[in-house]
């Protein structure tokens, strides 16, 4: 798998007040998903914040550095949870674990859902967005292996391909980047389980 650790080092400047590393990050995010990543330049960037140029590149050498860790925000997490439920000496069954993922994935994708919406967003145009959808596709195959797995215990049923089962699951959790807000009818906790009860109740061999 491609990870955030092989890529080159991101500049982190000390901060500034008002606008240090986070709160730029955040700024752009926004702007990325508002405008587009490639319609995007430092300079809308900085006439956003009301800060010059240089202002952003004391924290991020580049655009493209901007975009990489936005991208690791979303993606970082949600590694860390499904790289745990898939190792081989993760506990309890390959049901529970695949359960446990989809639950945690909401409440990754809540807690980080611009980044996500980015994330989600890339279509594999620079070296950054090539690396993201290798990851994406990391994860994919992963879950797709804890369907598998599943399906082997007898807890699933056999009959839907195990591909396509992790690109329905994932697809569920990431359409909440479309309607879900955080000050909304639900908190995460309520969709991670309801989205987890749909989709396994659907799945359990009867």
């Amino acid at each position: 798998m491609t990870t955030a650790d092989s890529a080159p080092p991101i500049r982190r400047g000390r901060g500034r007040p008002g606008h240090d590393q986070a709160a730029v990050l955040r700024a752009a995010v926004t702007l990325f998903n508002r405008r587009g990543y490639d319609a995007t330049s430092i300079g809308d960037l900085a006439k956003e914040l009301g800060v010059t140029k240089s202002a952003i590149y004391h924290h991020f050498a580049s655009k493209e550095d901007l975009l990489r860790l936005a991208l690791a925000d979303a993606l970082d997490e949600l590694t860390e949870v499904v790289s745990a439920a898939a190792g081989d000496s993760a506990p309890g069954s390959a049901y529970d674990r695949l359960r446990e993922v989809v639950r945690r994935s909401v409440e990754v994708l809540v807690a980080h859902q611009p980044a996500v919406t980015l994330l989600l967003r890339v279509r594999g145009n620079t070296p950054v967005e090539v690396d993201a959808v290798k990851r994406r596709r990391w994860l994919d195959d992963q879950l797709a292996e804890l369907v598998r797995a599943a399906v082997a215990e007898g807890a699933l049923r056999d009959d839907i391909p195990p591909d396509l089962v992790s690109r329905l699951l994932f697809g569920m959790v990431n359409s909440l980047v479309e309607w879900y807000r955080p000050d909304g009818a639900y908190d995460a906790q309520a969709v991670a389980a309801a989205l987890a009860a749909t989709a396994f109740d659907g799945l359990l061999r009867r």
